[in-house]
Order: structure tokens, then C-alpha cells, then sequence
């Protein structure tokens, strides 16, 4: 189906390092099947690799809201709350 499609096309495109392409793709896998957990927790791993830790953050709550039990998704959140800390911490 097409939000599975997109999704795996914005992976390829994420392994890549073609970030905004894949941010496209998994926000419109997002448009086609908003109950789909899996592009929303693949669009926060891009966020938060490009230093967007609030939008990651947003993308990783979304994926618990949707799937309590997604056990990567609570991990990276708290990832992502740490770095920001600690970016706040250092001033940049």
C-alpha cells in the first residue's frame, strides 16, 4: 500500500543521507495513514539526526501515542530530551 511505499522509499532515501527527501517521504506516508506509527518514528530519527529535537521529540510522542509498547521510539525520546539538555547546557 502507498504509506508503506513512501515509507520505505524515505528509509532508502534516509540511508542515503538525503534528508529533506526522506522528511518528505515519510510526512506524506504520515498524510495517507495517520495511524501508521512507523514513518512518524522514521521522521523523528531524521529530525533528531539534523539537531531538531523538539520537532523528533513531537515526531517520537506521536509514535507512543499511536504504539505504547514501541520500545524504540520511548528510548530515542529520551535520547532526544537528554541531547537537547545538554545542548541548552553548552549554549548553542
Amino acid at each position: 500500500e502507498l504509506a508503506t511505499a513512501l515509507n520505505d522509499r524515505g528509509q532508502a532515501r534516509y540511508l542515503r543521507v538525503e534528508f529533506a527527501a526522506a522528511v518528505q517521504d515519510f510526512t506524506a506516508a504520515i498524510e495517507c495513514q495517520p495511524g501508521f506509527e512507523v514513518p512518524y518514528y522514521n521522521r523523528g530519527l531524521v529530525r533528531y539526526r539534523l539537531g531538531d529535537f523538539d520537532e523528533a521529540m513531537k515526531d517520537f510522542r506521536k509514535v507512543l501515542e499511536l504504539n505504547p509498547q514501541f520500545e524504540d521510539a520511548a528510548l530515542s525520546l529520551k535520547q532526544a530530551i537528554l541531547d537537547k539538555e545538554e545542548k541548552q547546557k553548552r549554549g548553542y
